[in-house]
């Protein structure tokens, strides 16, 4: 949740940042003014109970003196009304302020770049060359392995669920274990979570209450399928005060996610890129302050490490502000080349929130005598039907068929 005491005291920085996101100015506008509107009414509060204790010291003082108390009886019950005005007006305002500031988006990094949307991101670096072929590359779907069965997928649930089987369902399985050997070796200790989650967790990652079409949500439930094991393994912490010795704390997990994918409809409607269900490998670190930049650095090597790996020639985008996300204050996205594709495709994004989620989801640490908000950190490690097609394509061969990197051939 954006930091109501800053912009309070500093708005039009808060706005010039969360422009790059191209944050509507009344919205940030209308957040301030109740802001203050609270602060005022809360001192007009305070100044009236603080009226009342000493008329109450005086009153209880008089009764004892056997002095008149008609006036100061009549005074004490009249601001007894005002005071019980007053707290329902700050109690108001401060649920006008929370769905507020809940529906206004993390601020940038000073780093992040300005533009619109992805075709504004920024190419940082590419790690390896792209495979050459000296026949025409077909996409995923085209190859001759029977790995994928859409039209049972289709037939089990709906449009965009797919069938892994034969060696295409042994890969998968291989990818996972050792996505998940390869993060541990990085210092990631593996955890395993529900796949469905409750509204209050979907709200401290970000997910709600903004983004609920995208959910989908178990009838009857406050219970949703988790989108993604960042907003589990995130919460495990919820409503904590952590240790600051034990930061930070790095998580690694698999889950399968789910997604309505709303906003995205007609994109990608062929083949695995664009799934409502699909396997990742997720990795997620509390940090302290301070450490925050350092760990996302080895959240973005770990990620880029892994596919360097499996010889998957990738590079790595930082996002500008029109393409970040919710709750994200800077991302390094990683694009892996689809050959039968032509291009590069996404298969990770790396998220420092800094103390965003924190906020919401009430994440802390001990520092000293102070309590003090953590950092938080996501990133796949990787999408791993993504990354299964992504070997489908880079090792395929003229007569359609698919070799097996070597460093999973053991995990087959």
């Amino acid at each position: 949740m954006v930091d109501l005491k800053l912009l309070q005291s500093d708005f039009e920085s808060v706005f010039k940042a969360l422009q790059k996101k191209h944050v509507d100015y009344k919205l940030l506008e209308k957040l301030k003014n109740i802001s203050l509107a609270m602060k005022a009414k809360r001192q007009f509060l305070e100044s009236l109970q603080t009226e009342q204790n000493a008329d109450s010291r005086l009153f209880g003082a008089l009764m004892k003196e056997g002095g008149d108390t008609s006036k100061l009886r009549a005074k004490l019950n009249a601001n007894k009304e005002a005071i019980a005005a007053a707290d329902e007006e700050v109690r108001n305002l401060e649920s006008d302020l929370a769905a507020l500031a809940a529906m206004t988006p993390n601020i940038p990094d000073s780093d992040v770049p300005e533009g619109a949307d992805e075709n504004d991101n920024i190419i940082l670096k590419t790690v390896l060359d792209a495979p050459l072929f000296d026949f025409a590359p077909k996409e995923h779907f085209e190859l001759e392995p029977n790995w994928i069965d859409f039209e049972r997928g289709v037939k089990l649930a709906k449009s965009r669920f797919s069938v892994l089987k034969n060696e295409g369902a042994k890969l998968e399985r291989a990818l996972i274990n050792y996505m998940l050997d390869f993060n541990a070796k990085r210092g990631f200790k593996e955890v395993n979570v529900p796949y469905i989650v409750n509204r209050e967790s979907l709200f401290g990652t970000g997910q709600l209450p903004k983004f609920e079409e995208d959910l989908f949500k178990i009838d009857g439930e406050e219970l949703f399928l988790a989108p993604t094991s960042e907003v589990p393994v995130t919460n495990l912490f919820r409503d904590e005060i952590l240790n600051e010795e034990d930061l930070p704390i790095k998580l690694t997990c698999y889950s399968a996610c789910f997604r309505k994918e709303a906003g995205s409809a007609g994109r990608d409607t062929r083949g695995m890129i664009r799934q409502h269900q699909f396997d990742k490998v997720e990795i997620v670190s509390i940090a302290a302050q301070e450490q925050s930049d350092k760990v996302f650095d080895e959240m973005l090597a770990c990620a880029s490490d892994l596919l360097t790996s499996l010889g998957l020639s990738h590079r790595h985008i930082l996002l500008c502000g029109g393409d970040l996300g919710f709750s994200a204050a800077k991302t390094v996205d990683l694009e892996v080349w689809f050959p039968g594709q032509n291009r590069y495709r996404e298969i990770s994004s790396v998220s420092n929130t800094r103390d965003f989620q924190a906020r919401r989801a009430k994440i802390r640490y001990k520092n000293g005598k102070k309590n003090l908000l953590a950092h938080t950190l996501n990133g796949s490690s990787l999408a791993v039907g993504r990354t299964l097609i992504a070997i489908m394509e880079n090792y395929q061969n003229k007569d359609g068929s698919v070799r097996i990197p070597e460093a999973l051939k053991k995990y087959m």
